[in-house]
């Protein structure tokens, strides 16, 4: 492989686990926040049912990441064995990480006096907040010049503020 191809399947366990890492913790973050504005209206314990909400996307969707690269690119590279599942299943664990602080932005919310909006904004900050915090991550890890991790920020937070202007159109 030269040095301009991209790392296969069959990378260094560590390069898999930190792309993996950040990619999912960026992706899981929007999730969260794609989430939250999709909530809209809810039943009769709203920060109840959005907290599990976001925790169950969250899962769902690492569900499914783990089925994709198992079933995906894995099958064709390599046998399927318990060290391949547990390996996918940690790999994608980030996008479930990522939905966490949303979920406790929302639980703690009543003890910063916030009513049910005030816990989808809070928590919807907190989203945007992660994907980029993420996505520097991913760009440290890297080791990308600052230039690089500040135009990775910049282009997370855009993407972000695209996601809340998508809850200030729908105005639930």
């Amino acid at each position: 492989m030269s040095t301009t191809d991209p790392p296969t399947v069959r990378g260094t366990d560590s390069d898999r686990r930190a792309r993996a890492d950040y990619t999912g913790g960026v992706y899981g973050s929007m999730l969260a926040a794609s989430v939250v504005i999709g909530a809209g209206t809810l039943g009769s314990f709203p920060r109840l049912e959005l907290v599990v909400l976001l925790l169950l996307t969250g899962v769902a969707f690492w569900i499914a990441h783990v089925h994709a690269q198992l079933f995906g690119a894995r099958l064709a590279q390599q046998p399927l064995d318990r060290r391949v599942v547990f390996h996918a299943c940690r790999e994608e664990w980030p996008i479930v990480k990522a939905a966490v602080p949303p979920a406790v932005a929302v639980a703690v919310s009543p003890l910063l006096g916030l009513d049910v909006q005030g816990a989808l904004w809070l928590a919807l900050s907190v989203a945007v907040a992660g994907q980029v915090a993420w996505s520097v991550a991913a760009a440290r890890r890297a080791h990308a010049t600052w230039r690089l991790v500040a135009v990775t920020a910049s282009a997370n937070l855009l993407l972000g503020l695209l996601i809340i202007s998508f809850k200030l159109f729908l105005k639930h």
